[in-house]
């Protein structure tokens, strides 16, 4: 579940950093499934949100067991470039676009278990002052683990249960209405019987008054 709306989380923040001038920073998520495509987060707000800047964004990755990083994407708006031939056509930039850069996300596709590892993703933002412009690095660290089938998260075991005791819960509550609408239906039923029963008998008594009356004539 988380999986599915963290993406979400993002664009709604992309839409507000674009249209509100407002930015939300939401981390990346750090599980992706072999075979499926998984996005790469990484934002990072501006402390004045009133000042313009021009920044670009540099991806690096560091393989599970090896010490150094290798550069493997670049973004200078409009242009995104992939640098790696082990990531050709599989990196697609889902950031910002305009050079005042927030959110700085890529979509890596057909992941790969040689996928897992570090992914490095840095900010170089240049803040436009009015007395001078001002240099500002970002560096934000995504921990990649590849699994051959996604794990259910706790969240969305909890979803279920919760889901499970709406319905018990539903179905108890429908079973009480129906046993009022029913004693209450008896009831109505019961008093009109007794309303017909009562004039019945009011019925009798006066035909038999009238028969009094004829025989007293």
């Amino acid at each position: 579940m988380r999986r599915r709306l963290l993406p979400l989380l993002v664009v709604l923040s992309l839409f507000v950093a674009d249209a509100l001038g407002a930015c939300a920073e939401v981390d990346s998520m750090t599980e992706a499934v072999a075979g499926e495509n998984f996005y790469l987060g990484c934002i990072s707000c501006k402390r004045r949100e009133e000042v313009s800047a021009r920044t670009t964004v540099d991806w690096h990755f560091r393989p599970q067991g090896e010490p150094e990083f290798r550069h493997i994407f670049h973004y200078e708006h409009p242009t995104a470039d992939v640098l790696h031939e082990d990531f050709s056509g599989r990196l697609e930039w889902q950031g910002t676009n305009h050079e005042d850069i927030q959110i700085g996300a890529v979509t890596l596709r057909n992941v790969t278990f040689n996928d897992t590892g570090a992914y490095l993703c840095t900010f170089h933002r240049t803040l436009l002052l009015q007395v001078r412009n001002e240099k500002v690095t970002v560096k934000k660290v995504v921990e990649l683990s590849v699994v051959a089938v996604a794990n259910r998260e706790l969240t969305a075991v909890i979803a279920e249960i919760m889901m499970f005791v709406l319905i018990v819960v539903l179905q108890l509550w429908l079973i009480v209405v129906l046993a009022y609408c029913y004693k209450k239906i008896s009831a109505d039923h019961e008093r009109r019987e007794a309303k017909k029963a009562l004039k019945a008998q009011e019925q009798a008594l006066l035909e038999s008054k009238d028969d009094c009356d004829v025989h007293l004539e």
